[in-house]
């Protein structure tokens, strides 16, 4: 255990004063004006202060449980703390003692900042109107990018105003399954995304692959710098009115996740699988976390349920049941369980999905499922009609 004062580890931080000291209420409420600098919310809230002590003689005590204990934020929580408690009138000496969260304590910690996260979101460009789809994956390779583009396409074929964002920053692919080439431009400030029209819907796409010289060009980058760039996706792109805007996630659990959590705590989240054990034990993490961040989980889809071959055979390589058992342990839905045809990977390389060739009916029945059911588009002018007449019937008789 570390003790600090205001004269370093050792010393104390005096104060000249004759007050009267002050009560137990008053030391918490200049803590409760402490912020953890790292997860923004303070250290009353979070329940980092463990102890008080207030002597008769204005002599403070604070005992402060930090995440870990070599916590590089240390000194700067220690410092706010003892210049706001020694600021009180009638306090003599600081002292801040250090200890550790347990585990569990530390799990609470971190469900309190996400809470706190979520209900004070930032501001972003995706209006309030707009239904935010996340989907997410356990690990790569299970199809999400195709599902995420096959469904945000048969939503614009419904005349729907429709946004693709490719969150996945190292591995995008969303430009070319669209069949989107134009590079991202900037216009007074703000980032214009792509478009392309489906029938009397519209696609509007933002993702790293746009902006870009090369396909093949690698991106270099760490965590907090991935989560960032969505951060600006959100933020400086000149989205305008959508129905719903599609998120194309990166696998596991990481920064970009968390972030969205912090950014859009209204999102919705979709799940993929796929039949095989390894795929469905590792996205149930996914879900713990969405739950974790106070994300709703829509649903489980299972891509590459069967393989099916021209003649019309039907064959089980990936093992059978994931999705229903992924479904059951989350407490989730089984939304959707898609094939493994040749017809999707091949629209998917040319940039012509195959939710709008007509050949595949499971992403028109999964869209259909969406706007019915699992998350229906937003009428704002129904309720700004009522919010109206509630305050013309308020204000009374003209």
């Amino acid at each position: 255990m570390e003790t600090a004062t205001a004269n370093g580890p050792s010393g104390r931080a005096v104060a000249p004063s004759a007050s009267p000291g002050p009560t137990h209420a008053d030391v918490m409420a200049v803590l409760g004006r402490v912020v953890d600098p790292e997860l923004g919310v303070d250290i009353v809230e979070l329940g980092m202060v463990q102890k008080v002590d207030v002597g008769a003689d204005g002599h403070i005590e604070v005992q402060i449980a930090l995440t870990i204990a070599g916590c590089p934020l240390r000194a700067q929580i220690r410092d706010d703390a003892r210049n706001r408690v020694l600021a009180l009138p009638g306090v003599q000496v600081v002292e801040i003692h250090f200890g550790e969260l347990t585990a569990a304590q530390r799990s609470q910690v971190m469900q309190r900042a996400r809470l706190k996260a979520s209900l004070s979101a930032p501001d972003t460009e995706i209006s309030a109107s707009t239904r935010v789809l996340a989907i997410a994956s356990g690990k790569g390779g299970v199809g999400k990018s195709s599902i995420t583009c096959n469904l945000a396409a048969a939503l614009a074929a419904r005349g729907y105003t429709v946004g693709v964002l490719d969150a996945d920053i190292w591995g995008f692919s969303v430009p070319r399954m669209l069949g989107v080439e134009v590079r991202l431009a900037a216009k007074d400030g703000m980032i214009e995304p792509a478009t392309r029209s489906v029938g009397d819907g519209l696609l509007k796409v933002v993702s790293m692959g746009l902006v870009v010289d090369d396909e093949d060009t690698a991106i270099m980058w760490r965590g907090l710098m991935l989560a960032k760039a969505v951060e600006e996706f959100l933020t400086k792109v000149r989205w305008g009115d959508m129905d719903y805007l599609v998120i194309d996630m990166p696998p596991g659990t990481g920064d970009v996740q968390m972030a969205l959590g912090r950014l859009l705590p209204r999102a919705e989240m979709l799940i993929v699988t796929t039949p095989a054990l390894a795929a469905q034990k590792v996205a149930s993490r996914v879900a713990d976390m969405a739950r974790r961040s106070y994300l709703r989980v829509l649903g489980v889809i299972e891509n590459m349920t069967t393989f099916e071959c021209d003649h019309g055979q039907q064959y089980a390589l990936f093992g059978s049941g994931g999705g229903a058992r992924l479904a059951h342990d989350i407490d989730a839905e089984l939304v959707a369980q898609i094939p493994l045809r040749p017809s999707i990977s091949a629209g998917g390389d040319t940039g012509e999905p195959a939710a709008l060739a007509g050949h595949d009916p499971e992403f028109a029945t999964l869209a259909d499922r969406v706007i019915s059911e699992l998350a229906p588009p937003i009428v704002m002018d129904g309720c700004s009609a009522r919010l109206v007449r509630a305050m013309e019937a308020a204000a009374g008789p003209k």
